[in-house]
């Protein structure tokens, strides 16, 4: 078994597909809108495969409190700490908010936690 894919409801299917294809280099299938259910989303495609699903519906609503149930992170590897590094300050030069890191964790991850513009968290993460 694997993971074929994570998916997340964001308000602003565009600015988040932007925001994976400019900072994780992943690729993107085609809009897929069901205009019945008022849905559209985009899959997107990480070099390695992996893939993330981002979805808009017009009844969703925001976010509830800070921690909840349900999603907490997506960890992505970067491959290196020096790509960490870089990939943290070229984020916070564009005005990404990034909530920790770069730092070494209690359980061996390198990693930086940043906010993407929905304010989901990201690990970026070496080991």
């Amino acid at each position: 078994m694997k993971i074929d894919h994570t998916a997340i409801w964001v308000n602003d299917l565009e600015g988040e597909r932007d925001f994976f294809i400019k900072y994780f280099d992943c690729t993107v299938n085609e809009k897929y809108v069901n205009p019945t259910k008022r849905f559209s989303s985009y899959f997107l495609t990480f070099p390695d495969g992996g893939r993330i699903e981002i979805m808009k519906k017009n009844n969703i609503g925001p976010a509830g409190m800070d921690i909840s149930l349900g999603y907490a992170h997506i960890a992505l590897n970067a491959g290196s700490r020096e790509k960490v590094d870089s990939l943290t300050w070229l984020m916070q030069r564009n005005g990404i908010i990034i909530e920790s890191g770069p730092r070494v964790t209690g359980d061996g991850y390198y990693e930086s936690v940043i906010l993407d513009p929905e304010n989901n968290r990201i690990e970026i993460v070496s080991e």
